[in-house]
């Protein structure tokens, strides 16, 4: 790992295609893992065609109706496929108030799936608090992104936990994820 200074704090920067790793025996839930933020923390991406494999929600107004269903059925074909990851990510965003988009790492193509890649340099921040703030997070993403004097062109979230886990382990971090470009 590299550290770079910044304007404000290092950033560490990955491999390409990588990200930090978590662990999975960390689970007291029997659904999502225990996270740890401080891998995650201030972390400069690099991805080449890194592979996603993509599926879609509906919501109203942001609050997301069938993500379980979703969820379960995506990572039921990954987990067939052998496609699986271990360095566990879901990326999402909201593209309209009425729908939300998800990339689920994997390790190569996935039938029946859409498969996609992304490319670029990401910036992470990692936040803790209620889903609502969100919009909070948007805006200091902004702020993050433009102290290192780059701009967002995507910005996604990894929700590393469901509600029910975060409850359960009293913490709920996001991690933003800023797709970067040079500010202008």
């Amino acid at each position: 790992m590299v550290i770079l200074p910044s304007a404000s704090r290092h950033v560490r920067v990955m491999e390409t295609n990588r990200v930090p790793k978590y662990d999975p025996s960390a689970n007291e839930t029997g659904c999502c893992p225990r996270f740890d933020p401080e891998p995650w923390r201030d972390q400069a991406l690099h991805f080449e065609a890194k592979a996603f494999v993509k599926a879609k929600t509906l919501a109203l107004f942001h609050v997301p109706l069938n993500m379980g269903g979703v969820f379960a059925k995506t990572f039921e074909a990954i987990t067939n496929a052998h496609a699986d990851s271990e360095e566990f990510v879901v990326l999402s965003r909201d593209p309209t108030p009425f729908t939300g988009e998800h990339l689920f790492a994997v390790t190569r193509p996935v039938p029946g799936q859409q498969n996609v890649t992304l490319s670029g340099d990401f910036l992470t921040h990692v936040f803790e608090g209620p889903f609502a703030d969100a919009p909070k997070w948007c805006k200091e993403m902004e702020a993050v992104v433009a102290a290192k004097g780059k701009r967002i062109a995507e910005l996604w979230f990894y929700y590393t936990t469901c509600p029910k886990c975060a409850k359960h382990y009293g913490k709920n971090y996001v991690v933003g994820v800023a797709k970067v470009a040079t500010a202008q």
